[in-house]
C-alpha cells in the first residue's frame, strides 16, 4: 500500500491544516513553546511534580504527611503557578487536550472497528460527555 501520495495523506494534511487554522491554535502553540524554551520554568515545574509524587507515595504507603510538608508543597506550587509562563503553559495544555479529544478517539475507533464510527460506537467506551463525541 503506497500511503505516501495517497488520499489518506492528502486528508491527513487537510486535518493538520484545519488544526493549525483553529482559532487560538497559534497562541496556544506559542504559550507551550515559550514554556518549553524556558529551562528555569521547566525545572521549577518538575520540582512541583516531583514533590507531589513524593507526597502521594508517602500517603499511599500509609506514612503521614506533616503539615509542614504540605505547606512547603503548596508554597512551591503556588510560586510556580503564579508565574505567567507556567500559567500560560497549563492553560494551553488544557486547550490542546480538548482539541486532541476531538479527533484521537475517532481515529482510534476507526482502526478498531474498520469503519467510520458513529456516536453509538462510543456508548460502551470510557469516554464522557466532554470527549467531543456526544
Amino acid at each position: 500500500m503506497d500511503i505516501a501520495n495517497s488520499l489518506i495523506e492528502q486528508k491527513t494534511r487537510e486535518l493538520c491544516d484545519a488544526i493549525v487554522a483553529y482559532p487560538g491554535f497559534g497562541e496556544m502553540f506559542r504559550k507551550m513553546d515559550n514554556f518549553m524554551n524556558d529551562e528555569m520554568a521547566k525545572f521549577e515545574f518538575q520540582m512541583v511534580n516531583d514533590r507531589a509524587s513524593l507526597l502521594h507515595q508517602k500517603q499511599s504507603a500509609g506514612i503521614p504527611i506533616t503539615p509542614e510538608e504540605l505547606s512547603d508543597f503548596e508554597a512551591l506550587r503556588d510560586s510556580v503557578l503564579n508565574k505567567p509562563v507556567a500559567k500560560d503553559f497549563l492553560e494551553a495544555q488544557l486547550q490542546m487536550q480538548v482539541l486532541q479529544k476531538l479527533f484521537y478517539p475517532m481515529l482510534s475507533k476507526t482502526f478498531e472497528i474498520g469503519r467510520v464510527p458513529t456516536p453509538e460506537d462510543f456508548l460502551n467506551d470510557n469516554c464522557s460527555e466532554g470527549c467531543g463525541l456526544h
